[in-house]
């Protein structure tokens, strides 16, 4: 092992695909109405049902930044131990998780001038970052170095597509995605935005879709028109605990263009909060964004 590859919670990966391609994670830690909590990066272990309903009964989350001192605590003892380092993180357009990380990659650079720790903005959220970190794993495999990676996978996230929709729009609101105004007038008329990662790594309304279902349309659209080669790499699908539908979207997927691998997964605490119940996403690579 040349390197190994960090991530953090934020990158919604289940824990048999972080065991399998030895990936480690960061935990992070939010507060639900106060109340702390550790999330371990495996969302496995997330109890989504229980966390998406009392969105839904108006709980209210605070998400917490990881600092430096957590990425020097971690990465530390792998370069003790004569390995380099590859974290693929949050997208610095949404968070400054990033910016941590490259501060404490600096102080470690003169602690250990002879290894290498290669800090990769995603551009991305949530499985966006986590596809991503798959690929620094899979091109570990494949005998490239830390910093060879690290420049694979800034060219590749250029293509990394991200396309979701929201059920209830008030969450769009609170993070300021949308005007007060326009969330109440959506609301009125049933107007459901799809929003993506664009080219700078920020979250923005793509399309509006009038219902669920023209909304849900769009997704599959989207990945018809823009998946290369999906037969051969990863796709996955994220969903703010609604399963059913999220299957549905997996079969309508499938029957287009089968992927060579599928994650489907509920989607993470940290940007869920900024989303709520009955978001629905996609992820995958495409020809740009």
């Amino acid at each position: 092992m040349a390197f190994c590859v960090f991530t953090d919670g934020c990158s919604n990966l289940p824990g048999a695909v972080l065991k399998e391609l030895e990936i480690r994670v960061l935990p992070c830690t939010y507060t639900m109405d106060g109340t702390p909590v550790v999330y371990s990066g495996d969302i496995e272990t997330f109890d989504a049902h229980g966390y998406y309903d009392r969105l839904r009964s108006g709980s209210q989350v605070r998400t917490t930044l990881l600092n430096t001192e957590t990425f020097l605590s971690h990465f530390r003892p792998v370069l003790r131990q004569g390995l380099d380092v590859v974290y693929v993180g949050l997208s610095s357009g949404i968070s400054g998780t990033i910016q941590a990380a490259t501060i404490a990659a600096e102080d470690l650079k003169e602690e250990f001038p002879d290894r290498t720790v290669r800090i990769v903005d995603s551009m991305g959220a949530g499985l966006g970052s986590g596809l991503l970190a798959c690929r620094a794993a899979d091109l570990r495999k494949e005998g490239k170095t830390a910093s060879e990676a690290g420049e694979i996978l800034d060219r590749e996230r250029r293509n990394l597509c991200e396309y979701f929709t929201v059920d209830d729009l008030k969450f769009l609101r609170g993070t300021g995605r949308i005007s007060a105004a326009t969330a109440a007038l959506g609301s009125v008329l049933n107007i459901k935005p799809i929003l993506r990662g664009d080219e700078t790594g920020h979250i923005t309304a793509c399309h509006k879709a009038r219902g669920r279902k023209k909304a849900v349309d769009y997704l599959v659209q989207r990945y018809a028109e823009k998946a290369v080669r999906p037969g051969e790499s990863r796709v996955a699908i994220s969903h703010g605990d609604c399963p059913e539908e999220a299957q549905a979207l997996a079969e309508r997927l499938i029957a287009i263009a089968k992927p060579g691998e599928l994650i489907f997964c509920p989607h993470e605490p940290f940007t869920g909060a900024h989303v709520g119940p009955g978001m629905l996403a996609v992820f995958f690579f495409g020809d740009g964004r």
